[in-house]
């Protein structure tokens, strides 16, 4: 009789540890998933992804309701900018670049209808710094920031403004690109006839592609 208490005795020893090793094997298996998810790496989402896209500050002035400094994400649009100023009426909207990418610091100048005055009038024409004009260029066709032209689509009377710039150089230069498509980059400027590398050197830092 004592034997059979003895091997009870001894079956529930050996049911309590194997009882203790399922159950501390279980709890070792669910440390190590818990430990696995805590290293699981976080991947931004496209939303997360935009947040991080670098804004840029342009000056909208002239016909807007709210002229002022305004932050735009950095593919933001002539547009973009001119209707956070809120357009007038009266706004010559139709004398602007409307889908014209802006550049950080750029000033755009929104005309009014019949504007003689403004830095929009006269084709466009910008104000030459140093000049009696104020330092402003309107956003439409060849003007950015800095005084620079952008050759790809400015105008002859805008295109004869640069330095050693006449109006046969600024026509060959507007028949290169009709022909040629855009420039790629200032440089290219160099495949017109007329333009070496003296005179490039002066129009290198007047001058700009986008």
């Amino acid at each position: 009789m004592s034997g059979l208490i003895q091997m009870e005795k001894r079956q529930q020893l050996i049911l309590l540890m194997l009882v203790g090793i399922i159950l501390f094997g279980g709890g070792y298996r669910l440390a190590q998933v818990k430990e696995r998810a805590a290293v699981v790496p976080v991947v931004e989402t496209p939303a997360q992804e935009q947040k991080k896209v670098k804004n840029i500050s342009v000056h909208v002035i002239g016909a807007v309701a709210n002229p002022g400094v305004y932050e735009l994400p950095a593919d933001a649009r002539v547009i973009n900018a001119v209707n956070m100023a809120n357009p007038l009426a009266e706004a010559d909207l139709h004398a602007l670049k409307l889908a014209a990418k802006i550049v950080d610091g750029q000033d755009i100048y929104v005309p009014y209808q019949g504007d003689q005055d403004g830095p929009a009038a006269a084709g466009n024409q910008m104000a030459v710094p140093g000049g009696t004009g104020r330092d402003i260029f309107s956003a439409g066709v060849g003007a950015v920031a800095g005084g620079q032209v952008n050759i790809n689509d400015a105008n002859q009377t805008q295109l004869e403004t640069l330095p050693g710039i006449g109006p046969a150089l600024a026509q060959r230069i507007i028949q290169h690109r009709e022909a040629n498509g855009p420039f790629q980059s200032p440089e290219d400027l160099k495949d017109v006839s007329g333009i070496g590398d003296k005179k490039f050197a002066d129009l290198q830092e007047k001058i700009t592609v986008y």
